[in-house]
């Protein structure tokens, strides 16, 4: 295995960790500038929100989803940055609907 493969299953073991282990998550949503919408779900991770699934909801109406089983494509990919809900141009959302869009 060479340096980006295991970089890269690391970084698959750590949100995939964060996912099953977290017993608090937030959701957020936030629109882009090309009218596209952005859904969010993070959990806190060394005194940090970090983002373990994120979905894009073009204006176009395609749905990019990303997290650790699927965490980049052609399209882009989950950010490797940590948000902050209280710097970040977020608006809270319920668990209910990122579920609705998620799983869309």
């Amino acid at each position: 295995m060479d340096d980006l493969e295991r970089i890269g299953a690391e970084s698959v073991a750590y949100f995939r960790a964060l996912d099953e282990n977290a017993t608090l998550r937030r959701h957020f949503h936030h629109a882009d500038e090309e009218d596209g919408l952005w859904y969010i779900e993070a959990v806190p991770d060394r005194g940090e929100w970090v983002v373990i699934k994120q979905a894009e909801l073009t204006s176009a109406g395609r749905l990019h989803r990303y997290g650790w089983e699927h965490p980049e494509d052609e399209h882009g990919g989950l950010t490797d940055r940590a948000i902050d809900p209280e710097e970040d141009p977020l608006e809270t959302i319920s668990a209910e609907e990122f579920q609705r869009v998620w799983t869309r």
